[in-house]
C-alpha cells in the first residue's frame, strides 16, 4: 500500500481514511486512479474532487458509505443516483444489519476486501462480476453461522463465489481457530488473499490452457479434492513440508498449495510497496561482512523482476521479525521460503505479469520517482 497525501492541506493520508485529520475535508477513494483525493462539495451529495486529473468531474460516495465501510468513489448512474463502487458491486450478501456486533464485523470484513481490490487493480488482473459472467464471475458472501448452531458457514470459493465466515471478523474467535489448527497466520486479509487464489486458478489456469504447466509445478490436480482433504485432517503433518510448500494446509491439494502460494505473492508484493512508501531501507551490518549496498527495486505490481522481489523481500523479513521479537511479539512473516517454494512463487508471478495489458514507459523524472524505490 502507498501513501497518500491531502490536495488540500499536504498531509499525509492513509487508505481507509474518509476525512483528513489536519483540514477536515473530506477525502475519498479513485480506485481508477489508486488515489486518495480531498473533496469540495458539489451538493446534492456529489463532490469535486481537488486531485487536479479529475478536479472537473462530479463523484459520489459508494452507497456503502452510508454504513461507515466504505470510502470509494462512483461516478452517478444514467439516472443520478448512487451505486455501488467498483469493490461493492462485487456483494452478494451482506451480513445481517440487526444482529448486534454485525456492523462492526462487516466493516472489518470490508476493510480487508477493499485491500485486496487494491492490490488486484494495482496487478491489473482481469475481474469480471456475475453481470458479466453469471456462470464463474466473482461475488462474495458474507455470512453468518445458524443462530441456532445447527450449521456453520465454512470460509472457502466455488466457481467465482467467496464465502467469508462472519465470525472471521471476530479477533478473538479468529485467533482461537488460528490455535486449534495450528497455523502461523490468520487474518481476514489473508483469506480473502487466498480465496481470491482459488478464482485466479479458474480464470488464469483452468480457462486460459496453463492446466500442464501449472500441473508440473503444483502436481495433479484431478486428485480427488474430499479425498485429499480427509486424509490431510486425518493424517500427521508431513516431516518434510517446508520443503515444498508454505503452509502446511498447502499439503493438502494442488489447489490449495495454489491459493496459499497465491496469497503469499499478494502478501509480498503489497508489504514491498508499503516498505517502499515509508522509505523503510534494509542495509544490515555485520561484522566481518560488512553491509550490503541498496539496490533499486521497480515498482513489484508490474516492474520489477521476481529476482528482484525476493532480494527485497528477504532482508525486510529478516529485519522485521527482529523487530518483532526485541518487542517480545511472534515473528511478522514466520514462514522459510526454499527453493522448491520460491520456484513456485516464480510461476504466480510469471503468470500474473503474463495476464497484464502492455505498461507505459516509465522512464520520465517525474514517472521514475514513483516507480522505483531503493533497498
Amino acid at each position: 500500500m502507498k501513501l497518500f497525501e491531502c490536495q488540500s492541506c499536504g498531509q499525509i493520508l492513509f487508505f481507509e481514511n474518509t476525512v483528513c485529520e489536519h483540514c477536515r475535508r473530506a477525502v475519498g477513494y479513485l480506485p481508477e486512479q489508486s488515489l486518495l483525493t480531498a473533496l469540495d462539495s458539489a451538493g446534492d451529495r456529489l463532490w469535486r474532487p481537488l486531485e487536479p486529473s479529475v478536479k472537473h468531474e462530479q463523484v459520489l460516495y459508494c452507497s456503502n458509505h452510508d454504513d461507515d465501510v466504505c470510502n470509494w468513489l462512483t461516478t452517478p448512474d444514467a439516472t443520478g443516483d448512487r451505486s455501488f463502487c467498483l469493490a461493492c458491486r462485487f456483494n452478494r450478501t451482506i451480513p445481517n444489519l440487526d444482529t448486534p456486533g454485525n456492523l462492526e464485523r462487516w466493516r472489518k470484513i470490508e476493510v480487508a476486501k477493499h485491500r485486496l481490490f487494491y492490490t488486484l487493480l494495482r496487478l491489473k488482473l482481469p475481474l469480471k462480476d456475475r453481470r458479466q459472467d453469471p456462470e464463474n464471475g466473482l461475488v462474495f458472501d458474507f455470512l453468518d453461522d445458524a443462530p441456532d448452531g445447527s450449521s456453520s458457514v465454512m470460509t472457502g470459493h466455488a466457481n467465482g463465489v467467496i464465502t467469508i465466515a462472519m465470525r472471521e471478523a471476530d479477533d478473538a474467535s479468529r485467533e482461537r481457530m488460528r490455535v486449534e489448527m495450528g497455523e502461523y497466520y490468520r487474518t481476514l486479509l489473508g483469506h480473502f488473499r487466498h480465496e481470491i487464489g482459488h478464482y485466479y486458478w479458474n480464470v488464469l489456469v483452468r480457462d486460459a490452457g496453463r492446466l500442464d504447466e501449472c500441473r508440473a509445478v503444483f502436481g495433479d490436480d484431478r486428485a480427488d479434492y474430499q479425498k485429499a482433504l480427509q486424509v490431510y485432517y486425518d493424517s500427521p503433518t508431513p516431516p518434510d513440508w517446508q520443503d515444498s510448500h508454505v503452509s502446511v494446509y498447502a499439503t493438502s491439494h494442488p489447489w490449495e498449495d495454489f491459493a496459499e502460494t497465491w496469497a503469499h505473492y499478494l502478501h509480498i508484493v503489497s508489504t514491498l510497496e508499503t516498505a517502499c512508501a515509508f522509505g523503510v531501507s534494509v542495509d544490515p551490518r555485520v561484522p566481518g561482512i560488512g553491509h550490503a549496498s541498496g539496490r533499486t527495486l521497480g515498482d513489484p505490481y508490474t516492474q520489477a523482476s521476481f529476482e528482484d522481489i525476493m532480494q527485497a523481500w528477504l532482508p525486510l523479513t529478516y529485519a522485521v521479525n527482529s523487530l518483532n521479537r526485541s518487542m517480545g511479539l511472534a515473528d511478522f512473516y514466520p514462514f522459510v521460503l526454499t527453493a522448491g517454494i520460491m520456484h513456485k512463487l516464480a510461476f504466480i508471478h510469471r503468470l500474473i505479469r503474463e495476464s497484464q495489458p502492455p505498461q507505459r514507459d516509465c522512464s520520465g523524472a517525474n514517472d521514475q520517482a514513483s516507480c522505483t524505490s531503493h533497498f
